[in-house]
């Protein structure tokens, strides 16, 4: 009989951090000890913990241990498994050396105001192995629909549970059922859009890669309740691993019955195939998802019609994101009360959030909305790292807008973020601190949305192109406060005409720092420097000559020749029309006599 499971994390994060010469080595060295019929060894989905993978999670001890390495391995199975001693030094939050107490993992600061629920199978089954999910309760949501409810029963727990999708807008997804639903026609269509494209945001190729059956299960319950019998998952080719492990599900429950004809014995039949994307953003946007899937170039149409009305090959689809399936089944099978006890009135439920930039614990988290943004950052992503000052936090996207300290006490909710001039978005949380220039923020997202803005209408391909150009302007000294005024018309602008909410959003990123952070672009126009040092045309180097040591280490070190001096006799001197700020210079010198302003 097992007494011991060995958990290691195959997401992305963890594959890239060999994780699979992890799972070998295990299963080597049980082996060498003959416990492999006490121990198992097996890969599972993303535990949260991106920044300090590869992660290994030890059941029943439930503890999880961080930066494993394969030489590692033996000391793990050795002290713990054989001798019943955990190693200490590897464990998530472990600070107290001197007892071999195991340490709850559900009690750590990562984990203990995070609640799972889109999240509930990731980092806890094999995601190959169907057998596991059905262990779980999965596939339970699906038969409790098929036999026991009406397909307007099905909407309607959908409706009351106040679900809002998880993709972008918050738009309520029982309403959307409704829509489909009450469309005539037996040819009807079930989308789901994987294609997640936020710079940061890595939330549904997780789910997919640790829970792909609940995204399965989820599309047949929404097939059975507006009256589909097919589904597409919209994913991008840049996303392997969830590709492959959605394949290898699909097949497992078409194998089972669980896809295809009369499933559970029921009239009901459902199947599903997968659609690469070309990593196209705008692809994001249903519309342009559906122009892609009927093998057009994804490129936005103008609504009404709704794709619940008029979808994919002209007819009635429902599409919502992975996130959005993945409370699905947890919903029917808890009902609507339950869900609707978690979070805020308006927001019920919880997100999944990518926690990224300057924040100690990189990695995916699922609050209770509500939970405000300064528990986020602080609480469980332990706040910015070698002591450096919170700026702002980046929510949405390329579509979301900055907060800074002043809202971290917002409870995180569709509508307050927006009354903030922020978005939720899809998941995307980016911590910023104060090495951050919030002009150069504002160009990043900018250069972002030239890259893939689709073209279609003239605010958002002519628009978003001269807005770049005005703000790589500030960034490199050239901007006045003509260029400032001119930017912000030109934002709100595009904000008004462009055709979709992609290009209607893209201004935001600006705008948001604009108000917040007006200073900064003012440093950047009238005293032309750039406060956080970051923009490169703005800086300059300078030697203390009083101080200066005359070693030569900066001149040896500069690679434009920028540096005149005499050693051990004349103090050098940096000539800023040659200097091309590259900082060699700052870093050559011992005795920090170089500023750099």
């Amino acid at each position: 009989m097992e007494r011991i499971q060995v958990l290691v994390c195959a997401g992305t994060g963890c594959t890239i951090g060999n994780s699979g010469e992890l799972i070998e080595a295990f299963q080597a060295e049980i082996k060498s000890l003959g416990l492999e019929k006490e121990i198992s060894v097996l890969r599972t989905g993303c535990l949260g913990l991106c920044g300090v993978g590869p992660n290994v999670s030890i059941y029943p001890d439930n503890i999880i241990y961080k930066s494993v390495k394969v030489e590692d391995v033996k000391e793990i199975v050795m002290e713990h498994f054989y001798k019943g001693r955990p190693v200490h030094r590897l464990m998530l939050n472990e600070s107290d050396e001197s007892t071999n107490e195991i340490h709850d993992i559900n009690n750590t600061n990562f984990y203990k105001k995070q609640k799972r629920i889109a999240l509930h199978n990731c980092g806890v089954i094999d995601p190959e192995n169907i057998q596991e999910y059905i262990a779980k309760d999965g596939y339970f949501a699906l038969a409790k629909a098929l036999t026991e409810m009406t397909p307007q029963e099905v909407v309607d727990v959908i409706k009351e549970s106040g679900l809002r999708g998880r993709g972008g807008g918050g738009f309520p997804t029982g309403l959307k059922w409704q829509f489909a639903l009450n469309e005539p026609g037996d040819e009807k269509y079930v989308i789901c859009n994987a294609d997640e494209g936020d710079p940061g945001a890595f939330m549904d190729r997780s789910i997919l890669e640790g829970n792909p059956h609940s995204v399965i299960e989820a599309m047949a319950i929404a097939g059975y309740a507006i009256g589909a019998k097919y589904g597409y998952i919209y994913i991008r080719a840049e996303y392997p691993i969830a590709v492959e492990r959605l394949k290898n599900a699909i097949s497992q429950a078409k194998e089972l019955g669980l896809l295809g004809q009369n499933i559970f014995g029921t009239e009901f039949s459902f199947d599903l195939e997968i659609r690469l994307g070309a990593g196209a953003f705008v692809c994001g946007e249903e519309t342009a998802l559906i122009q892609s899937i009927e093998g057009e170039r994804g490129m936005p149409k103008p609504k009404p019609p709704f794709p619940a009305h008029k979808g994919v090959w002209g007819k009635p689809t429902i599409i919502n994101n992975v996130e959005t399936y993945a409370n699905i089944a947890q919903i029917i099978m808890h009902g609507s009360d339950w869900f609707r006890s978690i979070g805020t009135e308006s927001s019920p439920g919880t997100k999944v959030f990518a926690l990224g930039g300057k924040i100690v614990n990189t990695g995916l988290v699922e609050v209770p909305m509500g939970t405000t943004l300064r528990e986020v950052i602080y609480e469980i992503g332990g706040g910015c790292p070698n002591r450096k000052r919170f700026k702002a936090v980046q929510t949405g996207g390329p579509s979301g807008g900055c907060l800074t300290e002043k809202q971290l006490d917002t409870p995180i909710g569709f509508d307050e973020l927006v009354k903030l001039g922020s978005m939720m978005g899809s998941g995307g949380m980016i911590v910023l601190d104060e090495d951050n220039c919030m002009v150069d923020v504002a160009r990043f997202y900018m250069d972002f949305i030239v890259d893939e803005s689709c073209g279609k209408c003239s605010p958002c391909r002519i628009g978003t192109k001269r807005m770049l150009e005005l703000l790589i302007d500030i960034c490199e000294g050239r901007g006045t406060m003509e260029t400032l005024d001119e930017l912000e018309l030109l934002a709100k602008t595009i904000q008004d005409t462009a055709l979709c909410g992609l290009g209607q959003s893209a201004p935001n990123p600006v705008l948001s720092t604009i108000s917040q952070f007006r200073d900064e672009y003012i440093a950047h126009i009238v005293d032309k420097k750039c406060p956080a040092g970051v923009c490169k045309a703005l800086l300059s180097y300078e030697i203390d000559e009083e101080k200066c040591r005359k070693c030569g280490l900066c001149a040896r070190q500069c690679p434009a020749n920028a540096i005149d001096g005499t050693l051990g006799k004349v103090p050098y001197h940096i000539d800023q029309e040659k200097c091309i700020k590259c900082g060699n210079c700052l870093k050559a010198c011992h005795f920090n006599v170089i500023t750099r302003k």
